[in-house]
């Protein structure tokens, strides 16, 4: 994979979250996708869970990329996101695939917090040790 790739893909990831483009979204996940939160200590396994866990993400978020910086099959995001009214600055690092596709996600907040009620069917809780 190389890097100018990784760079469009990564951008491509938070466009089309943020327009809720769900067909574009999904297209750049690995079937396999896994995604984790390390502050929260959750993890989602497959496409299908992860689509349906933005989907139903709830309030009025928005994302917007501040920098990318992308090695390789590895890309950082800098992101400055907006639940409501509240500010927020996040990082998320994807993997790519040879095949284009974002097959790990590790998104991570700058506060942890336990999850909120209503997505234990998407997600497991793993241990932080």
């Amino acid at each position: 994979m190389d890097t100018a790739t990784t760079r469009d893909v990564a951008h491509a990831y938070v466009g089309t979250l943020e327009r809720r483009d769900w067909a574009a979204f999904g297209a750049l996940l690995d079937p396999d996708v896994v995604y984790e939160m390390p502050q929260s200590r959750e993890r989602i396994r497959g496409r299908d869970a992860y689509l349906r866990f933005n989907q139903e993400y709830p309030g009025d978020w928005h994302l917007s990329v501040r920098h990318v910086v992308a090695d390789g099959a590895r890309a950082a995001l800098w992101l400055e996101a907006r639940v409501g009214d509240e500010p927020m600055i996040a990082n998320v690092w994807l993997d790519v695939s040879d095949d284009g596709l974002v097959r790990r996600v590790t998104d991570v907040w700058p506060e942890p917090f336990e999850p909120p009620a209503g997505r234990e069917h998407l997600v497991e809780r793993y241990d932080a040790g």
